[in-house]
């Protein structure tokens, strides 16, 4: 089963932020990273990416800055920042109280009291 993006969408921020606290990374390397977790079940798209890293950087959330390659170009570099390290704590929360929701929609679990 393949994960849809409609349902990942709305999430990418809190996933690139979550790369980026691990390690500092670039674009294509955040892709493969995503992708090789989710066993090839899902990849970002380019422009999906990179605009999410523009949003980021503009929020205060990542800073960029240019790697020294050896060989082949330059790569631009994210760090994450302590703002964007207070925004992952609060995605993960909104998160988990999403699934919490989702879960108990699908589930058919009912609230005490309903």
């Amino acid at each position: 089963m393949s994960v849809t993006s409609d349902l990942i969408r709305g999430n990418t921020d809190t996933i690139i932020l979550a790369c980026l606290e691990q390690e500092d990374s670039y674009g294509y390397q955040i892709n493969k990273t995503v992708s090789a977790a989710t066993g090839g079940k899902y990849e970002m798209k380019e422009a999906t990416l990179y605009t999410a890293f523009k949003r980021l950087e503009e929020s205060g959330c990542v800073q960029s800055y240019w790697g020294a390659e050896m060989l082949g170009a330059r790569r631009r570099y994210y760090r994450i920042t302590d703002q964007g390290r207070r925004v992952l704590a609060r995605l993960r929360q909104d998160w988990e109280e999403s699934k919490q929701i989702i879960d108990t929609l699908t589930k058919g679990k009912q609230q005490d009291g309903e």
